[in-house]
């Protein structure tokens, strides 16, 4: 039996946020086209953190409309109720979706522990920067203005 069941929570779908290694961030370009990279990212208290270097198309795009929706999916396990039987399989998974805009982070303080809270989804402990490290990296978050979450599963997944 197929279920799926919809996020109303954050908190609930911080568990998903946590878990995952990478997220898929839209954004729409400069000719009106969708544009979608992977990052690496850090999360805490309802914001989302990414980096990347100064220039570049993404970085042109979010001067000119900061507006994202992030993707964050993990937990995928494949079931059927049936071997032989194509339309029984399905994918079980866990979602999220979060909208809001690009704010870029300037001050050095402000970067280091942005880029702190980055590392922490990864490791558990913090680093030291050197100015130069820190002045060479554009760091930037997407405070969390709506989201969606879904989990689907089959009646085996918990």
């Amino acid at each position: 039996m197929r279920k799926t069941t919809f996020l109303t929570q954050l908190s609930d779908i911080e568990i998903i946020i946590k878990k995952c290694q990478t997220c898929h961030v839209a954004m729409v370009d400069l000719l009106g086209k969708p544009y979608l990279l992977p990052f690496n990212f850090g999360y805490a208290n309802g914001v989302v953190y990414l980096h990347s270097d100064f220039k570049g198309k993404k970085i042109d795009i979010l001067k000119k409309n900061p507006s994202v929706c992030i993707n964050f999916t993990t937990d995928h396990e494949l079931f059927r109720q049936h071997d032989k039987v194509a339309c029984s399989y399905g994918m079980a998974y866990r979602s999220v979706l979060v909208y809001g805009d690009v704010e870029f982070i300037e001050g050095f303080d402000e970067k280091v522990d942005a880029l702190n809270i980055f590392m922490k989804q990864y490791v558990d402990r913090d680093f030291t920067y050197s100015k130069p490290s820190v002045d060479n990296v554009c760091v930037y978050k997407v405070v969390i203005k709506d989201f969606q979450g879904k989990i689907y599963h089959h009646e085996t997944l918990e």
